[in-house]
């Protein structure tokens, strides 16, 4: 598919989204879509086999069931998205020989849904969803989401848990270490494993900063 075919798509599926009512969530919002997909487009060269159409659409839908982190149906907000993406695509006119694709791609993109991404296009998606929770940004969200929340920044006298078990549930800070230091290992492709490193290395130069500013016991 041509470079302009694509923008069409993404244009149209744009329009869709934009067209929905929202969450206020602004840690899942239309920036973080175009940012996911802006990724893909960066891992794709390195699969030339890979269909960049059923990425662009699964970048884009991804997220069209979004439950919040506390939610205890948190883990099957993928599923429900890849579910209600059939029904998307086919009123949107999308091929329906790649719809399969996309919603597999959708289902497995996700962190808490722990499904095994069985395609090229399924394996880029979710490492540039992953890859929106490190770095700067990364950062940004992770402090955004855990103030909707309601958690803590850190733990007042031991905020890196060296005496303490990790509770990302309670603070902020310990999400670093118990899920986006975990990130740049599980990655699918060599280039999303190679950028998710460095941006891993933005968010502990960050935290040894947080540490030095914070005080406490430690």
């Amino acid at each position: 598919m041509t470079g302009p075919e694509l923008n069409e798509w993404r244009l149209r599926l744009e329009s869709w989204l934009g067209a929905q009512p929202t969450d206020g969530d602004a840690a899942h919002d239309m920036a973080h879509l175009r940012r996911v997909w802006n990724t893909a487009r960066r891992l794709l060269p390195s699969f030339p086999a890979a269909d960049a159409l059923v990425v662009l659409a699964a970048c884009y839908l991804h997220d069209l069931v979004n439950l919040p982190k506390n939610d205890p149906r948190r883990a099957l907000a993928s599923r429900l998205a890849a579910e209600r993406s059939h029904e998307v695509l086919a009123g949107l006119g999308f091929p329906a020989e790649r719809i399969a694709a996309v919603a597999h791609a959708i289902e497995a993109h996700s962190f808490s849904a722990a499904i095994e991404p069985l395609t090229e296009e399924a394996c880029i998606v979710q490492d540039a969803d992953r890859m929106d929770a490190l770095g700067a940004v990364g950062l940004a969200r992770m402090f955004y989401v855990s103030g909707r929340l309601e958690r803590k920044l850190a733990h007042a006298d031991d905020p890196l848990a060296a005496q303490r078990p990790l509770d990302d549930l309670e603070y902020a800070l310990d999400h670093i270490e118990v899920k986006l230091a975990r990130l740049p290992a599980m990655m699918r492709t060599r280039a999303g494993a190679q950028l998710a490193e460095t941006r891993l290395q933005r968010i502990l130069a960050f935290r040894e900063q947080f540490i030095d500013e914070w005080g406490g016991a430690n």
